[in-house]
């Protein structure tokens, strides 16, 4: 592997988590965003994870899982199409192809375990709301 890819690889790594946190921060600080219309009226938007005490604590947990579990999916579908993108730009060589399919089933692989992950955790996380749930005696 050249030097200079190597370090393209990383920066471009590096460049979409940075994104990625940059988006997701104020989701996991809870930062709620409060704005004036023309009217004179203030409206929240957002929901915040700490600050809000109606919240159970499954409920959080199942925020917080489902942020990471998207970020994964996001991440599954950037390297789809960064597979895509090099099959598009292999002008008929065969290892670049080869490497392309290769980028693109891993990525399938990737968002088939995602939606397999949030599956399970939803339906732990439901079946864990249920059986919490104080049910009156008559």
């Amino acid at each position: 592997m050249k030097k200079s890819y190597r370090f393209k690889k990383i920066g471009s790594w590096a460049i979409t988590l940075s994104l990625a946190g940059l988006f997701a921060l104020p989701a996991l600080v809870g930062a709620q965003v409060t704005s004036t219309n023309d009217f004179g009226l203030s409206t929240e938007f957002g929901t915040t994870l700490a600050t809000k005490s109606d919240r159970s604590v499954q409920e959080i947990i199942a925020s917080v899982i489902n942020i990471v579990l998207g970020f994964l999916g996001i991440i599954a579908v950037l390297i789809i199409l960064a597979g895509g993108f090099k099959w598009m730009t292999a002008a008929g060589n065969e290892d670049k192809v080869g490497e392309a399919r290769s980028m693109i089933t891993q990525g399938l692989i990737g968002l088939v375990i995602v939606f397999a992950a949030w599956a399970i955790a939803s339906f732990v996380i439901g079946q864990l709301k249920s059986a919490a749930e104080i049910k009156p005696t008559t």
